[in-house]
């Protein structure tokens, strides 16, 4: 009789603890490598030291970043001093600073028409445009918009959702989104034509063009920038806010004097971020307007990209080339950026 009892507590057992007994059952691989490691872990341990076992666990990360990040970044600067159409770096022609003199062949440098590589030095010419605009109203919106959700106004954490909901979306189907309301019978053109208006080919004209290059660029990545931002209003102390107020300061003199100082940290990170990402600016705009019309929107990036991969003959060495100078044009943009900001801290 007893025996039956524990068979049907045994059969009626609860959930919890079926539950426990999967999670025991599944946990002991896990259990088995841990120890497995624990052994060769501790033995490195004796013989370089707690102090350096952080590196230990560093070398993954380190291995992973050299492997993808750092031999391409030498295998591309040794293809800049190549030619041909091999893909392998020991079956191509060395020709010196060649690919470099055919970037830099020009009459004028004002314009590219008088350069031998036209293309590249349009692209770099439109990407500077895009960077002037795209950067400055991005860090001036995000900082509007910052300053006003840091404030105490009804559904602020919906409003925040709202803006930072963009930045997760993939590149590609924020372009896709806009390319379908931009189309001659997009959205867009539907709602002008429904209150009267003539349809706008958009992507026909290279204002337009740049226009939205520069406007879904802005909408995609604002909620990030407003992100960083808003975490730096929100770490000066509210104190320095209420000696302002009790002493009768205007709105404007503490902006200027409190609030911008002490956010200049985050301003500046913003700005070297939207900078850097400005020039690196490929897949939404390739996307959108494919580069056109003719070059009106081809900024550098897609000029590497066609150089290399999709012309009926891939000149591999000129677009690294045309990365290398890239590289070197970032350079000297962050190294400009640290300069003013170390002139700013020592004023």
């Amino acid at each position: 009789m007893i025996s039956k009892v524990t068979e049907m507590a045994d059969v009626t057992e609860s959930p919890s603890g079926i539950f426990e007994r999967l999670t025991a059952v599944a946990g002991w691989p896990v259990r088995i490598c841990l120890r497995l490691l624990e052994y060769p872990l501790s033995a490195i341990q004796r013989g370089i030291g707690i102090e350096r076992m952080p590196w230990i666990f560093l070398l993954p990360n380190l291995a992973f970043f050299g492997i993808f990040v750092v031999i391409p970044l030498f295998i591309n600067f040794a293809f800049s001093f190549t030619g041909g159409t091999e893909l392998f770096l020991s079956n191509r022609i060395y020709t010196g600073t060649e690919q470099y003199g055919f970037l830099l062949e020009c009459g004028t440098f004002g314009d590219p028409i008088t350069c031998r590589e036209d293309r590249f030095w349009k692209g770099l010419y439109n990407t500077a445009i895009f960077i002037f605009f795209q950067v400055t109203f991005l860090v001036l919106l995000s900082l509007i918009t910052a300053l006003i959700l840091n404030r105490e106004i009804r559904g602020r954490g919906f409003f925040r959702a709202v803006f930072f909901f963009p930045v997760l979306l993939s590149p590609v189907v924020v372009a896709l989104i806009w390319k379908w309301i931009l189309l001659r019978d997009g959205i867009l053109n539907a709602f002008l034509v429904s209150v009267g208006l003539d349809k706008v080919l958009f992507f026909v004209s290279p204002e337009w063009s740049m226009f939205w290059a520069v406007f879904v660029s802005i909408w995609a990545h604002m909620g990030f920038y407003t992100l960083i931002l808003l975490a730096g209003l929100q770490a000066i102390q509210p104190d320095l806010y209420e000696a302002a107020e009790m002493d009768g300061t205007s709105k404007e003199r503490v902006f200027w004097r409190i609030t911008l100082p002490l956010l200049w940290p985050n301003l500046l990170v913003v700005v070297v971020l939207a900078l850097i990402k400005g020039v690196q600016i490929f897949d939404e705009v390739f996307v959108l307007t494919g580069g056109g019309p003719g070059t009106a929107t081809q900024f550098i990036v897609q000029y590497i990209y066609n150089t290399g991969f999709t012309e009926q003959v891939q000149n591999f060495g000129l677009a690294s080339a045309a990365s290398v100078v890239l590289g070197v044009i970032l350079l000297i943009l962050t190294m400009v950026q640290l300069a003013a900001t170390r002139s700013r801290d020592n004023g």
